[in-house]
């Protein structure tokens, strides 16, 4: 087979996200059979029970949730739904770790709600405890549950209305059609926002870790800081790179099984289906109670803790922290929706089994928790800068100083490899929506080349565009061990503050910029849904 530029852009992107997981991997070459001995004997099979019940449960949490609500917005028409279909994005911007704390001191066992409880009813009234698994998969269902209903509603709205047209017109009625044609055709969609939440779910960190509820993360970072072994950390953490290829695999095989070919026509079409009376106020209501358990009670929580510490605490440091927030989330989004576009255009360019297999590895990183990422990624570049100084040196005397190490290209860097797979999933998904015939029809009336791409390709996918950029931004924001590990020397952000306080239990002070990186992560979703409606 012949190479060509679109085979090499892929193989570099490629070899990008493998250098690091390559170096984690490199640690089988040196075992240390004793720390596995140790683990086997005490945490071992606890870590996997509980990284297991996460696996299974939320991946259900957030389909059940995610779908539901997706065909309810996007398909039937109830008191509230246009508020409803952009306001249940929302809890993307509550960071995972910050919703776990603020569930810890809304529902433990001396937080409100218990204890107003026990005020009303009694002291002996049975409460379920939130420091369990239930309460892990509770916290990171309602925290990742955005990712299904966005792409599921857009599958919804260019598919399942034109689908349910179809099937009533062969004597379905409208739910016989949902379960039949519109949800198996939706599936891609809905396959692609549930391997993203599947993924996050194995490399979260903070959650778990207010919850103090063990998984192979909350191992790979006791290993690094506990028994000070990278090597046994990068161990643990290939585990979770053996899994992302299982997915991974999986998703592949199923989206061969199936064809995505639109009517030609996109947005809604045909009536919706009309939910009056008591019909009307349980959709209304089950949107609402999602919402406001995901976003309302956690916000407002926030503002009651906030509120309490912010003449003592709020001062001019934290415009220079939200000011590094926006900084790195814009810039990661822009070169995260970049090369996802290169990904999803080379694919489709160049649909060979070469092309295929190299965007697959593009997205292994997503599974690799942040923490073992950073340490992937350091390690070489740490190297590299080792290698220029000592060359600085014997050829002209003098030392640069580091200079991968202490720069923002190397947070870049990481959150290019670790968030990939969320804006390919989007662009990939916009891009299958551009049929040969479309690509004809221009050439046929002397469009092609890069008009061709700017004229045609560019508006069609410019809604999977925006949801990766998006989807990008929210999620380096909120993101923690990378920022928290690669950052140079006093480039402090949201997150990285947020750490710091609830690592000395300062609940009360960690809501203050726990809340302005929740606000920074407002704009962005409505702006999405705001062009998604038009």
């Amino acid at each position: 087979m012949r190479l060509n530029g679109w085979h090499f852009l892929v193989i570099t992107v490629a070899l990008l996200v493998l250098a690091p997981l390559v170096v984690v991997g490199g640690s089988f070459l040196r075992p240390q059979p004793e720390l596995w001995q140790h683990l086997y004997q005490t945490l071992l099979v606890e870590l996997l029970w509980n990284t297991l019940w996460l696996v299974l449960g939320v991946p259900a949490g957030t389909l059940l949730l995610g779908v539901s609500l997706a065909w309810l917005t996007a398909t039937c028409a109830f008191p509230g739904r246009r508020f409803f279909s952009w306001a249940l994005l929302l809890p993307m911007a509550m960071p995972a770790y910050v919703m776990a704390f603020v569930f810890l001191g809304l529902f433990d066992f001396s937080g409100i709600v218990p204890s107003l409880l026990r005020s009303w009813f009694g002291p002996a009234i049975p409460i379920p405890d939130i420091r369990s698994a239930a309460g892990v998969i509770t916290v990171l269902s309602l925290s990742l549950f955005p990712y299904v209903y966005l792409l599921a509603r857009n599958a919804f709205l260019t598919q399942g209305i034109r689908a349910l047209e179809a099937a009533q017109s062969l004597g379905c009625n409208r739910w016989q059609g949902f379960f039949r044609v519109a949800l198996p055709m939706a599936r891609p969609w809905i396959a692609g926002g549930a391997l993203l939440v599947l993924m996050e779910t194995l490399a979260d960190f903070g959650a778990v870790s207010v919850f103090n509820y063990d998984t192979l993360t909350t191992a790979i970072y006791k290993m690094w800081f506990g028994f000070f072994s990278l090597e046994g950390a990068a161990q643990l953490s290939s585990l979770l790179i053996v899994i992302a290829f299982v997915l991974l695999v999986a998703e592949q095989w199923q989206r061969r099984r199936m064809r995505y070919t639109p009517s030609g026509r996109t947005g809604h079409s045909g009536e919706r289906l009309q939910l009056t009376g008591w019909r009307g106020r349980l959709a209304c209501s089950y949107c609402g109670l999602i919402l406001l358990v995901s976003f309302g009670l956690p916000a407002m929580q926030l503002l009651l803790w906030a509120s309490s510490s912010f003449g003592e605490e709020f001062d001019r440091r934290y415009f220079a922290w939200l000011g590094h927030s926006l900084l790195l989330g814009l810039l990661g989004a822009l070169l995260i929706a970049a090369v996802a576009l290169i990904l999803s255009y080379a694919r489709r360019r160049q649909p060979d089994r070469l092309t295929k297999v190299l965007v697959w590895i593009s997205g292994l990183g997503y599974a690799l928790p942040g923490s073992v990422l950073a340490v992937g990624i350091y390690i070489p570049l740490a190297g590299l800068d080792n290698i220029l100084i000592d060359t600085s040196r014997r050829l002209f005397g003098t030392s640069p100083g580091a200079i991968f190490r202490e720069s923002v290209a190397i947070m870049l860097l990481a959150y290019l490899i670790r968030f990939l797979a969320v804006g390919h999933q989007a662009v990939d998904s916009a891009m299958q929506r551009i049929r040969p015939s479309i690509d004809e029809a221009a050439r046929m009336l002397g469009t092609g080349g890069l008009a061709l791409v700017r004229k045609i390709h560019l508006p069609i996918v410019s809604s999977g565009l925006a949801t990766a950029l998006t989807l990008a931004f929210v999620d380096i924001m909120k993101e923690m061990p990378i920022t928290l590990m690669t950052r140079p020397f006093g480039w402090d952000t949201l997150a990285v503050k947020i750490f710091e306080l609830t690592s000395e239990g300062e609940w009360e002070r960690a809501a203050i910029p726990a809340l302005f990186l929740v606000a920074a992560g407002l704009l962005p979703i409505m702006l999405l849904i705001r062009k998604m409606d038009r």
